[in-house]
């Protein structure tokens, strides 16, 4: 159930980059790549920290509310605007 004051994101992940970052949008999808293999849930895992890291947010402030074992992920993002995010991944 979607919590009050939080927006909802698409990811789209791609492992075993050659460092965490995050590339931008491609439509209305934001595009990560993580040195993390899609392996028990290490991606997931470095895909929040680098969110929360890069927004300057607590991690627990984000969660995958769908397509925990996919590429493409939807994240919940708590107390945020549409705005911010955009000042923050241009």
């Amino acid at each position: 159930m979607k919590k009050k004051n939080s927006i909802r994101i698409t990811v789209q992940v791609k492992p075993r980059a050659s460092r965490n970052r995050v590339e931008g949008w491609k439509d209305d999808v934001l595009v990560v790549r993580l040195t993390s293999p899609p392996v028990e849930g290490a991606a997931n895992n470095a895909l929040l920290k680098l969110l929360a890291k890069e927004l300057g947010i607590a991690k627990g402030r984000l969660e995958i509310v769908g397509g925990q074992r996919s590429r493409s992920k939807i994240v919940e993002i708590d107390d945020i605007t549409h705005d911010r995010l955009r000042e923050v991944f241009p």
